[in-house]
């Protein structure tokens, strides 16, 4: 009788986790509402950057702009979204500092519910960046050899893996002190990732040593993939090792910020 009372305990803990969730992915949906210059990262930066590097690299490396997109166009798109990312820590930071989460305490919620809630709300930025760079690529003239859906599916394995990515983040906007060292620990950390990757250059083009680097850095595989889905059609290792990556991250940071914020807390 006691474990039977235990286990509809654990169910209804866990059954208003999820709708204290939802609801705090909710608020963070009437913050973007309400201040919608959140937004410009997302829906400016896909823009100009597709049209900065296009038009700069396009006749250098693949000789004309239209068949330079199949190769931008997806590490746009991957370094745009994991760029957006780093906003996760940073505005978690930010209402630390503001004793938002104070008040949250103060609720008959679940504790993790601010967190959890703020990862998935921002979800909602990775689909408009996503959306806004293969729409900026169509109307430049991208078209897509793999079809509809697989850029569908290319664009859900990146949303994924920039959600898997903003745990990185979300610790970082826990354990340290300002809003700004958050932001400058992740830059320095992704500017290397992003630049020294198949983004914007084959990577037979570089040195051998970076070459190296550049080949076994995760975002250069993520990179591949989409570009396998998109332009061909095809799921290959690289898919396979985005996702195995993806759902490790997850595995190390959601625990130990999970802990971390409970501590914070």
């Amino acid at each position: 009788m006691r474990s039977n009372t235990v286990q509809l305990s654990n169910r209804s803990s866990f059954g208003q986790s999820i709708r204290n969730s939802l609801t705090m992915a909710y608020r963070g949906l009437l913050k973007i509402r309400r201040t919608p210059e959140q937004l410009f990262d997302v829906t400016l930066q896909p823009i100009l950057f597709t049209l900065m590097f296009t038009y700069i690299f396009g006749g250098a490396i693949s000789g004309d702009v239209a068949s330079y997109l199949p190769v931008i166009i997806p590490g746009i798109l991957v370094q745009t979204v994991i760029t957006t990312s780093v906003v996760t820590g940073v505005q978690l930071r930010e209402d630390m500092d503001k004793g938002v989460f104070d008040r949250f305490k103060s609720l008959p919620i679940a504790r993790i519910a601010p967190l959890a809630g703020a990862l998935l709300a921002d979800t909602i930025r990775y689909t408009i960046a996503t959306t806004l760079t293969f729409a900026m690529g169509y109307v430049m003239g991208y078209r897509p050899e793999g079809g509809l859906g697989f850029v569908v599916l290319a664009a859900l394995m990146v949303i994924v893996c920039a959600w898997a990515i903003s745990w990185i983040f979300a610790f970082f906007g826990v354990i340290a002190r300002t809003a700004s060292s958050v932001q400058g620990i992740s830059m320095m950390v992704l500017f290397p990732l992003t630049f020294l990757s198949n983004a914007f250059v084959p990577t037979a083009t570089m040195p051998r040593w970076l070459q190296w680097f550049a080949d076994v850095n995760p975002i250069s595989h993520l990179i591949s993939a989409v570009r396998e889905l998109t332009n061909s059609g095809t799921a290959g290792w690289d898919m396979v090792i985005s996702l195995i990556g993806a759902a490790v991250i997850v595995a190390i940071f959601a625990p130990i910020t999970v802990r971390a914020y409970m501590r914070r807390t």
